[in-house]
């Protein structure tokens, strides 16, 4: 029998956490090598499968990251901006790939992984799949290709549980878009309209962020000029997508020298 990627999950009790164990468990190249939750969790000490209401696996959640990581060659980490920094430390310890799917990152946040990437292979994207990095490239190409007469809009839906906005993948968009364009984002990005605005500043790059029910995710990149408009989408209908980057991710990582990478240099598509 061949060998075996092993991936821990962190994160193990939330939707992208089940999901990611099961599609870990059921890829041909993967298994499960560990189960990591927060502290006072009470999955903590527990049978993952019987945890998440199936047979026993004898993967027994924890609470500490290193005992977690023990057995894997990789982590993947859909969690909040303090506990991948703390991963983020321990998988550089243990000499493994950290594959990011958190968002809401700051950007002081996002530098601190710097430390990290210089003993292990970290790869961050706001967005996992294929059809959204696509989605990232094209629109950093159709932002180079239109000047500031079009004006940017990123319109982005999520489920009612989502807590950052705009999204990771909404910002990620927003960052090619003022690639295309030779800007820097923080100095163009207009997130917070409300009440008496003002007329929308040229050149500026819009978000608009929607909440409800169980919208898994979908991004519009809008170029909105006189008398035309430009929209790029992307519709995800199953989260499983995520989790088959992630994994993807985790297996390219394998043998890589140390370094911060992101989804377009794993599917090819980087500079």
């Amino acid at each position: 029998m061949a060998q075996t990627t092993g991936i821990t999950i962190t994160g193990v009790s939330g939707r992208m956490g089940q999901m990611l164990v099961r599609s870990v468990t059921e890829h041909a190249q993967t298994h499960l090598a560990g189960a990591l939750e927060r502290a006072g969790h009470n999955w903590i000490g527990q049978d993952l499968g019987l945890a998440m209401g199936g047979a026993a696996n004898g993967i027994i959640v924890t609470d500490n990251a290193a005992a977690a990581l023990a057995e894997a060659d990789a982590v993947i980490d859909f969690t909040a901006p303090a506990a991948t920094l703390a991963i983020a430390k321990a998988a550089a310890e243990a000499g493994i790939v950290h594959v990011i799917g958190t968002t809401g990152m700051s950007e002081g946040e996002i530098a601190q992984l710097s430390t990290p990437a210089h003993r292990a292979v970290i790869v961050r994207a706001g967005n996992m799949s294929l059809g959204v990095n696509l989605l990232t490239l094209l629109t950093r190409k159709v932002a180079a290709a239109l000047d500031a007469d079009f004006d940017i809009e990123i319109i982005e839906s999520h489920h009612n549980q989502k807590v950052d906005a705009p999204s990771g993948t909404a910002l990620m968009l927003g960052e090619a878009a003022a690639e295309g364009r030779g800007v820097k984002l923080s100095d163009v990005s207009d997130s917070g309209r409300d009440g008496i605005t003002g007329a929308r500043k040229r050149g500026d790059i819009g978000f608009s962020a929607i909440r409800g029910g169980d919208i898994i995710g979908e991004h519009d990149v809008m170029f909105a000029g006189a008398g035309e408009r430009i929209i790029l989408r992307h519709i995800a209908s199953d989260r499983a997508l995520f989790a088959r980057g992630a994994i993807k991710a985790a297996l390219w990582g394998q043998g890589r020298k140390a370094g911060e990478y992101d989804m377009l240099d794993v599917l090819g598509l980087g500079d």
